[in-house]
């Protein structure tokens, strides 16, 4: 049984020893392709480490997270568009968060088509970072649809009319933790949602899934996220697995 986790950013954890009993503990686990988002041109190293150190389980992506587009951006931009290896399987985490931030709208806006047009550019997917601005990031990737975009929406906790809007775009969608917290009532939407549009992730080290909730996350959780998945969908955890995976493979081409 293989699991993946299509969002995680487990290169946060900076001490050698730590970064290898997370890593140890995931392999025990079944979990063992990991997605590292990269977040600024500052995680570039990080997210670079990892991935050389555990090439054949951890896949890098490349991208400017929205809650890091200041003033700075274009620069940030730039920076990232000259670090691109060949093993970048992904342009993220790229999007629009009004939670945190809502005075760079225009800016995260710009940010974000920019990415997208890059990601075309380099037939790659990207992976979108969406926080209380559905209408906005859903605007932009009508505007720019087209036969080359395609990703996941990571970490979706909204509605099932907006899953449905998402997938008739072409992308995946990202289920983590979340799902398993009693009221957030996303497993009536996953309920509703055929597995072969949904991949598995923590986003660790944040939201932790049930029985580890306000704990820090890591990657080694994510076959409780399968198993509610499994419950609510009356399968077996195998499956959720082996489908993810493929589906995952199918987005990252890896």
């Amino acid at each position: 049984m293989i699991f993946t986790d299509t969002h995680t950013h487990l290169y946060y954890e900076t001490d050698t020893e730590s970064r290898k009993l997370l890593m140890n503990r995931c392999f025990e686990n079944d979990v063992t392709r990991l997605f590292l988002p990269n977040v600024d041109s500052e995680s570039l190293e990080l997210v670079a480490g990892l991935t050389n150190e555990y090439p054949d389980h951890c896949f890098p992506m490349i991208g400017l997270h929205p809650c890091n587009v200041k003033e700075n951006y274009l620069e940030e931009l730039k920076l990232l568009q000259n670090s691109v290896l060949p093993s970048v399987v992904a342009i993220g985490e790229i999007g629009i968060d009004l939670y945190w931030e809502k005075t760079t709208l225009v800016q995260q806006q710009d940010a974000f088509r920019k990415q997208i047009r890059w990601a075309k550019e380099l037939d790659l997917p990207i992976v979108i970072h969406c926080r209380e601005a559905f209408d906005e990031v859903y605007q932009i990737l009508l505007e720019e649809k087209d036969e080359k975009l395609r990703g996941i929406f990571h970490c979706f906790s909204g509605t099932l009319e907006q899953a449905h809007r998402i997938l008739e775009l072409g992308f995946y969608l990202g289920i983590g933790g979340v799902l398993t917290y009693k009221n957030s009532g996303l497993d009536k939407v996953v309920q509703e949602i055929d597995l072969r549009h949904i991949v598995l992730e923590t986003d660790s080290p944040y939201l932790a899934p049930v029985p580890f909730r306000g704990k820090t996350n890591e990657s080694s959780y994510l076959p409780y996220i399968a198993a509610k998945v499994a419950a609510i969908k009356n399968l077996r955890i195998e499956e959720v697995a082996a489908v993810t995976t493929e589906n995952s493979k199918r987005i990252f081409g890896i």
